[in-house]
């Protein structure tokens, strides 16, 4: 039996785990959770996880959580090329470095840009303040000068010569600001070389497969109104940026 992968591809951790099942021929069923229908807080999900969050693995009884978690058990169990996440100690420390980073810089203030500019006007009705905009576009700016200046630097990947994961959850971040019309890649040459390098080895097509749904984001009004968003969610959303 394939191990089942429950994603929402709007999710950028779910878009890393389900390209890397993809690029390395990990056989998988696709469970979809419609984050914005709140599906992952109904009783079905629930007896998944009780983290209530995507992306979850589940592989026969085990159940992982974790976006990070689950691509290092997909390399171990699937012996994906030494590369993605290598055995030598001081590579696979700068992967583990980049990973640990992320978390409250590239993925925190490319997510608050992509609520603030795709997702809150949707729930609320009204654009975000623009001082709360400036400041959230200043701080993911910040966190990609460090990404260019630190991670980068003059490498054609993180590690090296190589891709890793730490590219693919990079680029995967990068991409949820860009759904909503901001082109974190303009002005950057060397950021958008990166990015045509790291697309060139993921493959084209199956990239914008991964990103197909959060590149029309603007439908999500649309979507909004057509399920209903839960009333819960919604208040849930707007507290979430008070």
């Amino acid at each position: 039996m394939p191990l089942e992968l429950y994603l929402d591809l709007h999710s950028q951790p779910c878009r890393s785990v389900f390209l890397f099942a993809k690029i390395n021929k990990i056989p998988f069923e696709f469970k979809a959770v419609d984050l914005s229908a709140g599906e992952q807080y109904g009783d079905e999900f629930g007896k998944v996880s009780i983290i209530r969050k995507v992306p979850v693995l589940k592989d026969g009884d085990f159940i992982l959580t974790e976006s990070i978690a689950i691509l290092q058990y997909l390399a171990a169990k699937h012996h994906t090329p030494d590369h993605w996440y290598p055995a030598e100690l001081q590579k696979r420390a700068r992967v583990d470095e980049f990973l640990s980073w992320q978390h409250t810089n590239i993925r925190t203030h490319g997510s608050k840009v992509f609520w603030f500019r795709g997702v809150l006007p949707a729930v609320t009705g009204a654009p975000v303040p623009k001082e709360k905009m400036d400041a959230a576009v200043e701080d993911l700016n910040m966190s990609l000068k460090t990404f260019e200046d630190k991670f980068l630097q003059s490498r054609p990947f993180i590690i090296g010569d190589q891709i890793s994961v730490a590219d693919l959850v990079a680029i995967v971040e990068m991409m949820q600001p860009v759904s909503t019309g901001l082109d974190v890649f303009q002005g950057r040459p060397v950021l958008s070389e990166w990015r045509d390098r790291v697309k060139k080895e993921i493959g084209v097509e199956v990239f914008d497969e991964a990103h197909k749904v959060i590149m029309n984001v603007d439908t999500l009004p649309q979507t909004f109104e057509n399920k209903g968003l839960p009333e819960f969610l919604k208040l849930r959303i707007q507290k979430m940026f008070n």
